[in-house]
């Protein structure tokens, strides 16, 4: 594993299919490496974006708690930038997501909107890509969760809580990746 990269594991949850749509309300990274190496934000939703009530059903983040334990977007965002600086170390932070560019697409649109920059910049490793080209999957709806994780089990499970995800997606990837396991 070159040092100069660090690869974080992030997971997202929305209240909507797209930036412009809803609203980026949690966010959870860890250190692919080490994944109790980890951050953590509840964000207050966007005032004029739509909340979908089946998302909310997943994930179980309501307005009302939002509302009251949730950080503004701004210092979510600040916090996350000054968390992966201290992870990456001088080094490049690589996203890595299970269906990256849906995880991306809030996360660069949050970053650039309240902080100009996207420490990671316009790219992400996409884990559902990855099992596709090592084990030779050749259709794109054999990469859900439950095919992948026939064939790679991790010890932590997906609860739509975005940390969790984040930790149980680090494991997959130190797995496909060849960090450790078979």
């Amino acid at each position: 594993m070159p040092t100069n990269e660090k690869f974080i594991s992030v997971d997202i949850e929305a209240s909507g299919p797209t930036p412009g749509t809803g609203s980026m309300i949690a966010i959870g990274a860890c250190l692919v490496a080490d994944p109790d190496v980890a951050f953590y934000r509840e964000i207050q939703p966007l005032a004029d974006r739509e909340w979908d009530p089946a998302t909310e059903r997943i994930h179980g983040l309501t307005r009302a708690v939002l509302a009251t334990r949730a950080v503004a977007p701004a210092d979510a965002m600040a916090s996350l930038a000054a968390w992966l600086d201290q992870v990456a170390d001088g080094g490049r932070p690589i996203f890595v997501g299970f269906n990256a560019p849906f995880d991306w697409m809030f996360v660069a649109d949050y970053l650039h909107r309240y902080l100009g920059r996207n420490p990671f910049g316009i790219s992400a490793l996409d884990l559902k890509s990855v099992y596709m080209g090592r084990d030779g999957v050749q259709r794109w709806e054999e990469t859900g969760k439950r095919w992948v994780l026939e064939r790679y089990p991790t010890e932590r499970r997906v609860t739509h809580n975005a940390l969790d995800d984040a930790q149980a997606q680090a494991e997959l990837a130190q797995l496909l990746l060849g960090w450790r396991g078979p």
